[in-house]
């Protein structure tokens, strides 16, 4: 009796990870150490620090291999041993794009999330490129998270940063998507409801002269994930163009390309990142901010499973990529966070 009892209550454990309320499965490539001896690493890291010239691979060997909370308890240790905060010290010690990778490991996800969204939105003009992935590709629980972080780092409100940096539908949507009002996954299909959905979207933009964008706002900001892959999938019944297709025609600019990465991220997020990852790594040389930024904000969530899809899309690993497209201490540093080749 026990033995079943335990199964069918194991089972159900299952069930409600799979359903509602539980974060999405994570694929870091970056996890706890084992073995850990924060004060250890403090002391090597401070002789690092003070070295002539800086021992900067002592410092990415440390800092790449352990989690976010150990991380953390570091920079306790080197306070305790030194009387000096850790993250202004390395602040002194490093420079350029390794300075920004290494202290980007010393915010968590959220943390680091949050300062990325202000840095697009701060002074002249708006960085609208960042301030799309990282808005349209978090999830709703990631959002609420963001938010309050963000309060608590700089005394403001998203919303309203968002709101009186961005203008028309783009502002509209953002701000749909910061409400975090997402449905949670449910273990029910409503096929009535997917159905309506999809005819509401085609009514809504191919069918009609002019896009009604308000309803594909609601739709594609309310709906949960799993909802809006069988919408879309069933869209293709009422349009002759997929979602896709239907966004590029019927909506331009910053809209579109938020409207776009919505529908990459709701059919496979991990894809899109690998899109951008492989776009930043084009030319000659990488555009590091966003390397960076995908990297650090991604490797205790999902770059494990970046990694393969980047694999897919390019034939040629991420590891491979970063090996070619950077140099230096920046590269070494990116290449332990990637957590190896593919």
């Amino acid at each position: 009796m026990d033995f079943t009892m335990a199964l069918v209550s194991e089972f159900l454990g299952q069930l409600t990870l799979n359903f509602g309320g539980e974060s999405e499965p994570k694929f870091p490539t970056v996890v706890t150490a084992r073995d850990f001896d924060p004060a250890k690493d403090a002391a090597r890291i401070e002789t690092a620090v003070k070295t002539k010239g800086v021992d900067e691979l002592t410092i990415i060997d440390i800092l790449t291999r352990r989690s976010y909370s150990q991380r953390r308890e570091i920079a306790f240790e080197y306070e305790k041993r030194s009387k000096k905060d850790m993250i202004t010290a390395l602040k002194g010690a490093l420079s350029g794009s390794l300075e920004a990778v290494i202290l980007g490991l010393m915010k968590s996800t959220a943390q680091y999330d949050a300062s990325e969204i202000k840095g697009s939105i701060k002074g002249l003009g708006t960085d609208e490129e960042t301030l799309i992935e990282m808005v349209c590709s978090r999830s709703a629980e990631e959002l609420v998270e963001i938010k309050r972080v963000y309060k608590e780092l700089f005394k403001k409100e998203l919303e309203k940063d968002v709101a009186g940096d961005t203008s028309g539908d783009f502002r509209s949507l953002l701000l749909a998507l910061v409400q975090a009002k997402r449905d949670e996954p449910s273990n029910i299909v409503d096929y009535e409801k997917i159905d309506q959905d999809a005819r509401a979207l085609y009514e809504a933009g191919v069918k009609r002269k002019g896009t009604d964008v308000a309803t594909w706002i609601t739709i594609m900001s309310e709906r949960s994930v799993p909802h809006l892959q069988k919408v879309f999938d069933r869209y293709k019944s009422y349009s002759p163009y997929d979602m896709q297709e239907s966004i590029r025609k019927e909506v331009k600019g910053d809209l579109e390309k938020s409207f776009l990465t919505l529908v990459e991220c709701f059919e496979n997020k991990q894809q899109y990142f690998a899109n951008r990852l492989s776009e930043a790594m084009k030319g000659k040389s990488a555009k590091e901010k966003v390397v960076t930024r995908i990297v650090v904000s991604r490797c205790e969530v999902d770059l494990m499973k970046i990694r393969t899809e980047f694999k897919k899309l390019n034939q040629k690993s991420l590891y491979q990529t970063i090996t070619e497209h950077t140099k230096g201490d920046y590269q070494k540093v990116l290449l332990s966070l990637c957590g190896g080749d593919d």
